[in-house]
């Protein structure tokens, strides 16, 4: 990206980093598909060890929670503005339907509106219908400057 500093990881490279650090994203098996200026996107491959419901094998909505709060945090992390790390303080997600048995589901974030302090974030989750998302996200993400940086 045009706006990283020299001889320093673009957000893109920090993104995908990011959800490759997380034990838990990885264990999800989530994998980045795109990202760049505040927005991300990330699919999570359809697995039996995520059905919450075994008579249709619809995924557990924890999983999609995940998928979101992790595909926000990339948003956040890949914005111009963006300074360091982040965390989630508030998520709201709402549920439209159950996702598809068999289909991956993908999620795509978009961090709206960066403070000094704050990051605004809005993401969808579709599986392979996206006509109809699965469920939609609006949440509030940290700002954390690096240690040794104070802006």
């Amino acid at each position: 990206m045009a706006n990283d500093p020299p001889n320093r990881p673009s957000r893109a490279k920090i993104a995908e980093l990011f959800i490759s650090s997380i034990p838990h994203a990885r264990a999800l098996g989530m994998e980045m598909q795109d990202v760049g200026e505040g927005k991300a996107e990330i699919t999570m491959p359809y697995d039996e060890k995520l059905i919450g419901d075994p008579h249709t094998g619809t995924v557990h909505g924890g999983a999609v929670s995940a998928l979101m709060d992790t595909c926000c945090g990339a948003a956040v992390i890949s914005h111009p503005e963006a300074r360091g790390s982040t965390a989630t303080l508030d998520l709201r997600i709402d549920y439209f339907r159950g996702a598809t048995a068999g289909q991956a589901i993908h999620c795509q974030a978009e961090c709206y509106l960066m403070t000094r302090s704050a990051a605004f974030v809005r993401a969808t989750a579709y599986d392979d219908n996206r006509e109809k998302p699965v469920a939609s996200a609006k949440g509030v993400f940290t700002v954390t400057p690096p240690k040794g940086n104070p802006t």
